[in-house]
C-alpha cells in the first residue's frame, strides 16, 4: 500500500512507540511518527500520516484513526481490543511486564558496600532499597544480573575499628580517630565472650583478635540487617581476598602491558590523565604499600574476568570525584567506559519529624542506621519511600507522613488498592461472580469511561518497567503505581463488580472482575519490583 504512493520506506523503523494523550478526546493513543519521519520518507508529514492512517484503520481492533494538525495520528481502539488486555494480564500473572529489552546483557550490580566498622547508615539504606529494586528491574527486562557487596576488610579503617573495640573492652575511651556509639561496646563484649582470654594477650595479639572476630561479628550483623530488610546479595566480596590472591599485582601487570604505567619518586603510577582524569593516580606507594585505588583496579578487573559485560557501581554523594578516575581506569584496561562501566551517584537522605532532622541513633551516635529507619517507618514504607524518588536528588522523609494510614502516605495509597482488589474478588465470589473460562470473557462489555482509563493505564506497565530498567530509575515504577491506584479508585467508585440486592449476575460483572484481578496483578508485580508487599488486608 505504501509502495503505491511512491514512498521511500527505508526510513521507517520496524517498531515505534505511541503515547496516551493527556486529553482523552484525542483518542486512546497518539503518534508523532509521521512528523518525525515525513522528511526522511520524502513526503510531507500529513501525506505520510494519511498513508499510516489508512493502514492502521484496516488493522483488527482499531476503531478509527484521525489525522490532526500537520500530521498527528489519534488512534481509537474498539472496546473488545482494549478490554482483552485484562485477560492477557491475568494469564501472564507475575510475568506481566517482563520483557527482553536487556536480553544478552550480563550486569554486575554493586551497591551498599558499607565498611564493616558499624551498622548500615542512612546513605547505605537508600542504596539497599534502590539497588535491590534496580536488580529486580534489570532481571525483569531480561538482563543477567549478579548483585554484589564489597567490603573493605583491609586497611586503616579496620585498624581504627579494632583499636576502638580493644579500648572499649578495657574500659578506656575510644582513640581520637576511632569509632564511637553503643554498638562498639556491644561488639567488644561479644568478642570477649567468643575469646575469653583476649584481654590477657599482649596488645598486638589482642588487637589482631579484635580485628578478626570484630569484623566477622559486625559484618554478620550487617548481613542480618539487610536480610531482614529484604536484601540479599549473590556475592559478598572481601577486599582482603584481592590482596591474598595477588590480584593487585595481576591488575598492575595488565595495566603495564597496556602501556599506561610509569614510575616516579619511587612509586608506581597509572597515567589516567590520558583518559580525562584530572591527575594521574598512584597504585603502589614508595614504601611498597598498595593504594585503595589499586584495589579498585583489581576489583574491576576481577568482575570483568568473571564475565560481566557491564559493571554498575552505586556510590554515595561524597564519592562523586571517583567517577573520572574510575572511567579512566576502565579505559586503561582497554575497555569502553561508556559500555563497560557505569557509576550511579545517590544523594543525601534526611529522616525528619516535625520538620526537623532526626539525627541521633541509639546505637551509632550521630548517624541514623537501617534499624532506626525500619523502627520509624517499617520495612515496606522505608523501601517504597527510598525507591520513590530519583536517587540523584536529596530527599527529606517525614516520619509523620510515611506512617500515616491515609492517602497522603504514598505506600499506603498503593497498598490499599492491592488489598481492595483482593477483597473485591472475595466479595464477588461470595455474590456468585466468578471470572469463568477465558474463552467466555467478553471484553467488548468494558465500555465505561473509567474502565477504558484503567485499561490504558494497565497497558503502560511493560513500557514503564523497560524504561525504568534502561534508565536505572526505579522511581518511575512507584510513580506509575500511584497513577494506577488513582485510576482504579475512579473505576471502583463508578463500576460495580458485584450485583446489588436481587440484581442478577451478568457478563458485565464478570468482565469487570477480570479487570479488577488484572489490576491486582499489576499492583503486586510493581510492588514486587520495589521489594514491597501487596497485602490482602489493611
Amino acid at each position: 500500500m505504501f509502495e503505491t504512493r511512491g514512498l521511500d520506506l527505508s526510513a521507517l523503523p520496524e517498531t515505534t512507540t505511541v503515547e496516551r494523550p493527556r486529553n482523552p478526546e484525542h483518542g486512546d493513543y497518539a503518534s508523532t511518527l509521521a512528523l518525525q519521519l515525513g522528511k526522511k520518507a520524502g513526503v510531507a508529514p500529513r501525506e505520510l500520516a494519511a498513508a499510516l492512517a489508512e493502514e492502521l484503520s484496516s488493522q483488527p481492533g482499531v476503531k478509527s484513526v484521525e489525522i490532526a494538525g500537520p500530521g498527528f495520528l489519534n488512534i481509537r481502539l474498539d472496546a473488545a481490543a482494549a478490554g482483552v488486555l485484562a485477560r492477557d494480564i491475568v494469564a501472564a500473572g507475575s510475568e506481566y511486564g517482563h520483557s527482553g529489552a536487556l536480553t544478552g546483557e550480563k550486569i554486575n550490580l554493586e551497591f551498599v558496600s558499607a565498611n564493616p566498622t558499624g551498622p548500615v547508615h542512612i546513605g547505605g539504606v537508600r542504596w539497599a532499597a534502590v539497588g535491590d529494586a534496580l536488580s529486580r528491574l534489570l532481571r525483569a527486562a531480561g538482563a543477567t544480573v549478579g548483585t554484589e557487596y564489597y567490603f573493605n576488610d583491609a586497611g586503616s579503617q579496620i585498624d581504627r575499628f579494632a583499636k576502638s573495640l580493644l579500648a572499649s573492652a578495657k574500659g578506656e575511651p575510644a582513640p581520637e580517630d576511632g569509632y564511637g556509639g553503643a554498638y562498639i561496646a556491644e561488639i567488644a563484649t561479644a568478642v570477649v565472650a567468643e575469646a575469653p582470654d583476649v584481654l590477657k594477650l599482649d596488645d598486638l595479639e589482642a588487637l589482631e583478635t579484635f580485628r578478626r572476630v570484630g569484623v566477622e561479628l559486625m559484618f554478620a550483623e550487617i548481613k542480618q540487617s539487610l536480610t531482614e530488610f529484604g536484601v540479599q546479595f549473590d556475592t559478598y566480596f572481601n577486599e582482603k581476598d584481592l590482596h591474598d590472591r595477588g590480584e593487585l599485582q595481576e591488575a598492575l601487570d595488565r595495566l603495564r602491558e597496556q602501556g599506561h604505567i610509569f614510575e616516579s619518586d619511587g612509586a608506581t603510577w597509572l597515567r589516567t590523565t590520558e583518559f580525562g582524569d584530572d591527575k594521574d593516580r598512584v597504585l603502589r606507594k614508595s614504601d611498597g604499600d598498595w593504594t585503595y585505588f589499586a584495589a579498585d583496579c583489581a576489583y574491576y578487573l576481577d568482575k570483568r574476568k568473571r564475565g560481566f559485560d557491564r559493571v554498575v557501581i552505586m556510590l554515595g554523594a561524597d564519592h562523586h570525584g571517583y567517577i573520572g578516575r574510575m572511567k579512566a581506569m576502565s579505559a586503561c584496561f582497554g575497555d569502553d567506559p561508556s559500555k563497560n562501566l557505569e557509576i550511579l551517584i545517590g544523594q543525601l537522605v534526611n529522616l525528619v519529624r516535625d520538620g526537623e532532622p532526626v539525627r541521633m541513633s541509639k546505637r551509632a551516635g550521630t548517624v541514623v542506621t537501617l534499624e532506626d529507619f525500619v523502627d520509624a517507618l517499617g520495612v515496606d514504607a522505608t523501601r517504597y519511600a527510598l525507591a520513590r524518588y530519583s536517587s540523584d536528588s536529596p530527599i527529606n522523609l517525614d516520619i509523620e507522613i510515611w506512617t500515616r494510614a491515609s492517602n497522603e502516605n504514598p505506600v499506603y495509597y498503593v497498598q490499599y488498592v492491592a488489598a481492595r482488589t483482593f477483597n473485591v474478588a472475595i466479595n464477588a465470589r461470595d455474590k456468585g461472580v466468578t471470572r469463568g473460562e477465558a474463552a467466555d470473557f467478553k471484553p467488548e462489555l468494558l465500555v465505561h469511561e473509567k474502565e477504558n482509563e484503567l485499561l490504558k493505564t494497565l497497558g503502560e506497565y511493560p513500557d514503564v518497567v523497560a524504561r525504568s530498567a534502561q534508565l536505572r530509575e526505579p522511581h518511575h515504577v512507584a510513580r506509575y503505581l500511584e497513577e494506577l491506584s488513582g485510576a482504579y479508585h475512579r473505576f471502583y467508585s463508578e463500576c460495580r463488580v458485584t450485583p446489588q440486592g436481587d440484581e442478577p449476575v451478568t457478563d458485565t460483572h464478570r468482565a469487570r472482575l477480570w479487570l479488577n484481578d488484572a489490576t491486582r496483578t499489576v499492583i503486586a508485580n510493581g510492588l514486587g519490583l520495589l521489594g514491597v508487599s501487596a497485602p490482602e488486608r489493611m
